[in-house]
């Protein structure tokens, strides 16, 4: 596996447009009892790598690139009961009863704020909920967007590689994100890595209740912690299917269902819910009229003959592949020749969990 040291300048790469500002009392009573109330109305959830991942190459792109000497990387060993949905996308919220929360004026100066930019439009909306759940990810990068290759229209692999690769910086979409976390249990946080994932991290200490950060998240490596008893935090029966969804004779009681078997219930005081606001920033009106009006937008022959150029150039040896968006080989030599290896650096008690141990 390539080490973070042998990757500095990759790694280097890794840095938001600024730290994470930390926030408090983000969402008021009334705003978190309506974005709770659509999770328990709307569902059932599916979870986050059933909706995202349809290989683990993919989602190995998003993370360290590579995994241990000897393990054969399956998406069974990442699997963890943390479920998803969207509130709003393509810059439309999709329940009436969340709009104020998505339209949200406070976010949008946050965002530009941020930046130091001009103008901002909220983009996307979207919550993470779980009960008691390890978390195996060792450190993530958010899908990045670029002129012409955004996340909603092409795969999660390729738009991670591009950003880690550095090479289309200047198609990147700029974007920040105002996330939320709502968790009582006192040893679940936010790790984040602000100079790169070479160096020490940093973190939103716990308990994170109601608190939040703006941040860029696509050019920072960071992750969630594991949350809940060690003993529940992957109950017997989660497989792919499982989905999360709201009891209808109990607003408080939230149930796991493989089909109609319930394996595992939580009360709303033992949830990690995650709110993610995301907006697009424009630094001024140009920008703003280049992104809307696609005058300067990337094709994905471009994309892939400049990363086909740039690791040529680098002395990896690499044919020119037929169905490069299909093709298992190129993408996995496109994940390793960006790879800049896990962080090395965790806050104490803030780790992995380890999900080597049957081949070590």
């Amino acid at each position: 596996m390539t080490g973070v040291q042998g990757n500095v300048a990759l790694s280097d790469i890794l840095r938001p447009v600024s730290p994470p500002r930390e926030l408090e009392n983000v969402y008021s009573k009334d705003q978190l009892a309506r974005l709770l109330d659509v999770v328990r109305t709307q569902g059932p959830w599916k979870s986050i790598l059933a909706q995202h991942f349809a290989s683990v190459e993919e989602l190995i792109a998003t993370m360290s690139g590579s995994m241990p000497e000897g393990v054969e990387a399956t998406l069974d060993m990442f699997l963890t009961p943390t479920f998803r949905g969207f509130y709003a996308n393509y810059s439309t919220a999709l329940y009436p009863e969340i709009f104020d929360c998505f339209y949200n004026e406070t976010f949008l100066e946050y965002a530009k704020s941020y930046w130091g930019a001009q103008y901002a439009k909220p983009q996307m909306m979207l919550f993470n909920i779980n009960g008691p759940c390890g978390n195996t990810d060792p450190g993530h990068l958010d899908t990045p967007s670029f002129r012409g290759v955004r996340y909603e229209n092409s795969p999660t692999w390729l738009c991670s590689v591009m950003g880690k690769s550095g090479l289309f910086k200047d198609y990147l979409i700029k974007m920040a994100q105002v996330i939320t976390w709502f968790s009582h249990d006192p040893g679940s946080g936010f790790t984040f890595w602000p100079e790169g994932p070479a160096k020490a991290p940093g973190r939103l200490q716990p308990p994170i209740y109601n608190r939040g950060v703006v941040v860029q998240n696509e050019m920072m490596m960071h992750r969630g912690e594991a949350n809940g008893p060690l003993e529940l935090q992957r109950p017997a029966g989660l497989s792919f299917d499982t989905r999360f969804t709201g009891d209808p004779s109990d607003k408080d009681n939230w149930r796991l269902v493989n089909g109609d078997e319930v394996i595992a219930q939580y009360r709303t005081e033992d949830l990690r819910f995650l709110v993610h606001w995301s907006a697009e920033v424009f630094e001024d009106f140009a920008e703003l009229k280049t992104n809307m009006e696609g005058t300067d937008n990337l094709t994905y022959d471009r994309v892939f003959e400049t990363l086909l150029k740039d690791m040529r150039s680098r002395g990896i040896e690499v044919e020119t592949p037929t169905d490069p968006m299909r093709d298992p080989q190129f993408i996995r030599t496109l994940i390793a020749a960006y790879d800049f290896g896990t962080p090395k650096i965790y806050p104490e008690g803030a780790n992995p969990t380890a999900i080597y141990s049957e081949a070590a």
